[in-house]
């Protein structure tokens, strides 16, 4: 059965898509199967990780309207070695017309549970790549989840956002979804020489314990370049400082969550 996580902070330019795509290529580049959602309007996960969003006939938009299944629509990224139900702009639209749908907060999961059927679990990894607002395609997402990764940068105003998320999480968790849980707070775009984010870093350990990653990414160009050419950071330029973080990030998730690292597929 496949660990689903959503890649999620309501506050926008955190680093989740920069999370969803290294994550995938690192747990990819582990021998994980992987399966990237991406749920934000924008499709930037799917440009990122070489599919063209504007090319694409089935997305997650036809997936969550029920009129194509998660086998139809999905496609691979050769670069990133995991699979994209993608995104573009067809998926702003599909905010209004799921409020008149029935189980319309449940339709990315109903989604996933008829795909892990029908391909008998074929996905050790679901990441889902979330919008920065709590969103009913955002609600999509977590309801679908087992548990939630978020990617925070370490300044005042992300501890702000923070809390707002966890309350959202503890709502999801207690009135429509169960097995929702906070998995990790993962620290992005990091600069040990900045004082400040050394200060909320640490007080994030004194908070959040062991539910703060012990990987740390750092602010890294080559991260930020990366997307241009298609590609995620972990791919395009395997030996700069970003992508070895999200290699060593992709480690500790698996260790993490017990999965068991496949053997001679």
């Amino acid at each position: 059965m496949a660990k689903v996580f959503c890649i999620a902070n309501q506050k926008g330019g955190v680093g989740k898509t920069t999370t969803t795509v290294n994550l995938a290529a690192g747990l990819a580049q582990l021998g994980q199967r992987v399966l990237v959602v991406d749920l934000d309007p924008q499709g930037n996960a799917t440009m990122g990780s070489g599919i063209d969003k504007r090319a694409m006939t089935l997305s997650v938009y036809d997936v969550l309207l029920e009129s194509a299944t998660v086998a139809e629509a999905h496609q691979r990224s050769e670069r990133g070695g995991y699979d994209v139900l993608g995104a573009n702009r067809e998926l702003a639209g599909a905010e209004v017309e799921l409020v008149a749908l029935e189980h319309r907060h449940e339709r990315l999961r109903r989604a996933l549970a008829v795909a892990a059927q029908q391909t008998a679990g074929d996905y050790d990894f679901v990441l889902i790549d979330c919008p920065p607002s709590l969103s009913l395609l955002t609600l999509n997402g977590l309801c679908s989840a087992n548990g939630v990764i978020v990617p925070m940068q370490c300044e005042y105003f992300a501890l702000e956002g923070l809390s707002d998320l966890v309350n959202t999480i503890k709502q999801v968790h207690a009135n429509l979804n169960r097995d929702l849980q906070i998995i990790g707070l993962l620290r992005v775009m990091f600069d040990p020489r900045i004082t400040l984010q050394q200060q909320v870093s640490e007080q994030l350990k004194s908070h959040f314990g062991d539910k703060l990653f012990g990987t740390v990414i750092p602010r890294n160009v080559r991260l930020a370049e990366a997307p241009s050419y298609g590609q995620p950071g972990v791919v395009f330029d395997p030996a700069s400082k970003g992508a070895t973080a999200y290699v060593e990030f992709a480690s500790e998730l698996v260790r993490r969550v017990g999965a068991l690292m496949p053997t001679g597929r």
